[in-house]
C-alpha cells in the first residue's frame, strides 16, 4: 500500500518516465527475457483497456482514452522495432533466442506452419483495418460533428434550467464542462482513430520487411539454405506479428465500443442483457429456427439441439415472469405524467432571442447571463423586491439578431442588436457622426451607431457611450422592468416583502395587515 500511495502521488513522474522508457525500447538492444516481459505487458494493457471500455457507463468516464491510445500505439511500435532487431540479429540461433512469447505464438498458435501463420496474420490485419478501425473512425467522425452541432442547443437548455431555478450555478457549471469535454473527446477520438489505422498498416509493412530482411540475412550473411531461412525467419516474424496484432485488435475493439456507446446508468454487459432478454419472443423464435437446422441432414445435430434447448428454456423462463411489474410500471408512468394544467403555465419573465444571438448566452464568451443576474440585484436594491428569473429561449420566428421581452407571455418590446459590433450611443449633444450603421438605442430612443471594435476609442473621444450587445439588451430590459414592475409584483412577493419587514418592525405590519388593509389592497 505504501508503494501504491507513492505511485499515485507521483503519477505524473511515473508517466513521464514510462514515455522515456518507451523511446529507450526503440534504441537499446533488449535481452529475450526482458522482451518477454515487455510483450506480456503489451497484451495485459490491451486487455485492461478493452475491459475498461466495457465497464464504463458513458464515454466521458474514459476521457483519457485518446491520449492513452497514442501512448499504447507508440509502445507497441517500439516493441516491433525491438523484436525486429532481435529476430534479425539472433534468429539464426533458434526460436529460444528471441524469447518464449514470440516462439509460442509462432509454434503453438499457428502449429509451427508459417503459411498458416501468415494467413491468420492477414485475417487479423483485415479485421482490424477494414472492419473495426474503419467503423470506429467513421462513428467518431460523425459523433464529433453532431456533438459540435448540438452544443448551442445544450447550452441553451442549461441556461433555461438555470434561469428557471431548476438547477444551481454549480450544477450548470458542471454540465457546461461536460458538454465541452464531450466535444473535445469526440474530436480527439476522430483523430485518434487514425493512430489505430496507421498501426494496422505499419504492422503489415513491418512484417513484410522482416520476412524479406530475414531471408536476405539468413541466405547471404548466415549461409542458411533457402528453406531453412524461410522456415526460421518467417515463423518468428509471423509470431512477432501475431503478438503485435492481437493487442492492436483488442485496443481497436475498445475504441469501437467507446465511440458507439451512449450515456447510460449501467455498463455495457447489463445494457445488452437487459435489452436482449426483454422480449422472450425473439429467443423462442431463434430456438425454433435452431431446432429446424438441427434436423437438416449433414449438419451437426447435437450442437444445434443444445443451443435450441438453451434458448427455448430462457425464453420459457422469461415468458413466465409475472406481468404485475409491467402493470405497476405503467401505473407509475401514468401517475408521474404531468397534469394538463401544467402546459398552461407561463413564465413571469422571458427573453426570446434569434439564433444569431445564441452566442451571447454561451460560455465562456457569453456575458448576457451574468449581466441579467446583476440587473436583478440592481432592481432589487432600487425597487425593493426581487424580480423572477428570466427564462431565455430561442425563437426561430424572430430575425437572427432580434430579441423580444415578454411579461407573463405578453410581448412588451422587441429590439435588434448586431453581434460582433459595439453600440455607440449619443449623449444628446451634437456629436460628430461615426462610420457605422445608424440606429436608435432601444431603451431611451437615443441616436446611436453600430461600430466596429477599431472605432471604439475614437467614438469615446467624441463623447459617445460605447456598450456591447449584451449590455444593450440588459439596459433595455432594466428600463422595461422599471416601467412594468407592478405587473410582476405578485401577491406572494408582497407577502415575502411584508415578512421581511415584520422581522424588523413587527408591530407596524401587524397594525396594517390585515387589520387596516387586506393583502390584495397592499399589492
Amino acid at each position: 500500500m505504501k508503494y501504491m500511495d507513492i505511485v499515485k502521488q507521483r503519477s505524473d513522474i511515473v508517466f513521464a518516465v514510462s514515455v522515456v522508457l518507451v523511446l529507450a525500447i526503440m534504441l537499446l538492444p533488449m535481452p529475450s527475457f526482458f522482451l518477454d516481459i515487455l510483450l506480456s505487458i503489451s497484451i495485459s494493457i490491451s486487455i485492461v483497456v478493452l475491459l475498461t471500455s466495457v465497464y464504463i457507463k458513458k464515454p466521458l468516464d474514459f476521457s483519457v482514452y485518446p491520449s492513452l491510445l497514442l501512448i499504447v500505439t507508440l509502445y507497441r511500435l517500439s516493441l516491433n522495432i525491438a523484436t525486429t532487431r532481435v529476430i534479425l540479429l539472433r534468429g539464426h540461433e533458434g526460436p529460444d533466442a528471441v524469447g518464449r512469447v514470440i516462439k509460442s505464438f509462432g509454434n503453438f498458435v499457428v502449429g509451427g506452419n508459417y503459411a498458416v501463420g501468415f494467413v491468420v496474420f492477414l485475417i487479423l490485419v483485415i479485421i482490424n483495418f477494414v472492419v473495426i478501425t474503419k467503423g470506429a473512425g467513421r462513428i467518431a467522425e460523425v459523433a464529433a460533428r453532431f456533438t459540435l452541432d448540438a452544443m448551442p442547443g445544450k447550452q441553451m437548455s442549461i441556461d433555461a434550467d438555470l434561469n428557471a431555478g431548476m438547477i444551481d450555478d454549480e450544477e450548470a457549471r458542471r454540465r457546461r464542462e461536460d458538454i465541452a469535454r464531450e466535444a473535445d473527446f469526440y474530436g480527439a477520438m476522430d483523430g485518434a482513430s487514425k493512430f489505430v489505422r496507421g498501426d494496422a498498416i505499419a504492422g503489415l509493412i513491418i512484417t513484410g520487411i522482416n520476412i524479406l530482411g530475414g531471408l536476405l540475412i539468413g541466405i547471404i550473411q548466415r549461409r542458411l539454405p533457402i528453406g531453412e531461412a524461410l522456415q526460421t525467419y518467417t515463423l518468428l516474424t509471423i509470431g512477432d506479428g501475431l503478438v503485435s496484432q492481437i493487442p492492436a485488435l483488442l485496443v481497436s475493439t475498445s475504441a469501437g465500443i467507446i465511440v458507439s456507446r451512449a450515456g447510460s446508468e449501467t455498463d455495457l454487459g447489463q445494457e445488452v442483457t437487459k435489452q436482449i432478454f426483454v422480449n422472450p419472443k425473439a429467443l423462442s423464435t431463434a430456438s425454433g429456427i435452431l431446432f429446424l437446422l438441427a434436423l437438416v441432414p449433414g449438419l451437426p445435430h447435437i450442437p444445434f439441439l443444445l443451443i435450441s434447448l438453451t434458448a427455448g428454456s430462457v425464453a420459457f423462463i422469461l415468458a413466465r415472469r409475472p406481468e404485475t411489474t409491467e402493470v405497476v410500471e405503467e401505473a407509475v408512468e401514468r401517475v408521474e405524467e404531468p397534469p394538463i394544467e401544467s402546459y398552461l403555465e407561463i413564465d413571469p419573465l422571458s427573453l426570446e432571442i434569434g439564433y444569431g444571438l445564441i452566442q451571447l448566452v454561451e460560455e465562456p464568451s457569453g456575458q448576457l447571463l451574468s449581466k441579467i443576474k446583476s440587473m436583478r440585484r440592481q432592481i432589487a436594491q432600487e425597487m425593493g423586491f426581487v424580480i423572477p428569473s428570466v427564462h431565455i429561449k430561442d425563437n426561430l420566428q424572430l430575425r437572427p439578431h432580434e430579441y423580444s421581452f415578454l411579461i407573463k407571455g405578453v410581448e412588451i418590446a422587441r429590439g435588434e442588436v448586431v453581434v460582433g459590433k459595439y453600440l455607440a450611443v449619443s449623449s444628446g449633444g451634437q456629436e460628430e457622426p461615426l462610420e457605422g450603421i445608424p440606429t436608435k438605442e432601444p431603451a431611451f430612443g437615443l441616436k446611436a451607431y453600430w461600430i466596429d471594435e477599431n472605432v471604439v476609442e475614437m467614438a469615446q473621444r467624441k463623447g459617445y457611450t460605447v456598450v456591447d450587445p449584451s449590455t444593450v439588451i440588459v439596459t433595455h430590459m432594466t428600463e422595461l422592468l422599471k416601467r412594468h414592475g407592478w405587473e410582476v409584483l405578485t401577491r406572494l412577493e408582497v407577502q415575502n416583502i411584508l415578512d421581511n419587514v415584520s422581522r424588523t418592525y413587527p408591530k407596524i405590519v401587524e397594525e396594517l395587515v390585515p387589520a387596516v388593509l387586506p393583502l390584495g389592497t397592499v399589492q
